[in-house]
């Protein structure tokens, strides 16, 4: 071996030595705490600079042991996702906030506008890329009926039923416009019922036209129809409490004490603050000799009149 080699062995091998060990060093170097990262990313979005925050926010905010920054951060990330409109992050941080913090007054308040500003701008978007189609419409309809706008709501949703005649809940929705009007026509009940029909000819299992034509049944005094409404109503959705009461009300109209006992019951099970629930039940009690059953239900009504100012007593007829 010639002593130049040599001589460049002994220059070279501590440099790369020296190299190695720096590699080595810079691989070990720990990585940046979720806490640390949150602290800068919270610090930035608090002074505006939220394309940097968000970011940085969405891979820390998670895991996060601090409640105090923790919930901070949240608060910052759905602030600045909301400004950037950045639907998933700001999803993402309302998610973590309700799961971390429930119901904290402050977590729910920001969730709510949160969920609005989202909502909006969904509608926007909605509105600007398909003006004509049927949800656009349906969007209408319903700020229309929420302004009181019934002519303009019918036209939204009869333009609905001209793109698609059998579109569900449209008849259904015609049915709540006629019975909310304040001045509806004169045969308005009749055109109700019709939309009605013609719904459930679309969804035979809609609940909620044969409870509305239980109603109109029972207002009418068609007691057996009533009857049968109310009973398909709630075999189609098994915890529709007014269903259960309207068929509780129309069997004690049809004086069959003991069989309004049941659907009563049900009534008060999902409804016990209805003072109209527990009047029905205390009645069926009473006309089948359950006197105590009847004298606490009586007193139940009472109570849950007392805190709804409404004494919910109809007359079963």
């Amino acid at each position: 071996m010639s002593k130049s080699f040599e001589l460049a062995s002994l220059i070279f091998f501590p440099i790369a030595v020296s190299l190695s060990s720096t590699a080595q060093v810079s691989s070990k170097t720990p990585a940046v705490s979720p806490t640390a990262t949150a602290e800068h990313a919270a610090s930035l979005a608090e002074n505006g600079n939220c394309s940097e925050a968000v970011p940085l926010l969405v891979k820390s905010v998670a895991h996060i042991t601090d409640k105090e920054l923790q919930k901070r951060s949240g608060l910052a990330g759905v602030r600045c996702a909301t400004l950037l409109q950045q639907t998933g992050p700001l999803l993402d941080f309302v998610r973590i906030l309700n799961q971390q913090f429930p119901h904290d007054p402050e977590v729910l308040y920001i969730s709510v506008h949160a969920y609005s500003d989202l909502s909006n701008h969904a509608a926007q978007e909605l509105a600007q890329t398909a003006p004509n189609s049927i949800p656009s419409l349906e969007m209408d309809a319903d700020a229309n009926e929420l302004q009181g706008k019934w002519d303009q709501a019918e036209k939204d949703y009869r333009k609905i039923l001209e793109q698609n005649p059998r579109y569900p809940g449209i008849h259904f929705r015609l049915a709540r416009l006629l019975l909310s009007k304040p001045n509806p026509p004169a045969d308005f009940q009749d055109q109700a019922k019709k939309e009605l029909l013609q719904e459930l000819e679309i969804d035979p299992a809609n609940a909620g036209a044969e409870y509305v034509l239980g109603e109109l049944a029972r207002q009418a005094s068609d007691f057996p129809e009533a009857i049968q409404r109310f009973t398909k109503a709630t075999k189609f959705d098994p915890s529709f409490a007014d269903a259960y009461l309207g068929l509780g009300m129309s069997l004690l109209a049809e004086k069959n004490y003991a069989e309004a006992v049941a659907p009563l019951e049900m009534a008060v099970k999902f409804q016990p603050g209805n003072p109209a629930a527990h009047y029905g039940l205390a009645t069926a009690y009473a006309r089948t000799g359950r006197k105590e059953d009847a004298q606490r239900e009586f007193a139940l009504q009472q109570q849950a009149a007392d805190r709804t100012g409404n004494q919910g007593a109809p007359n079963p007829q």
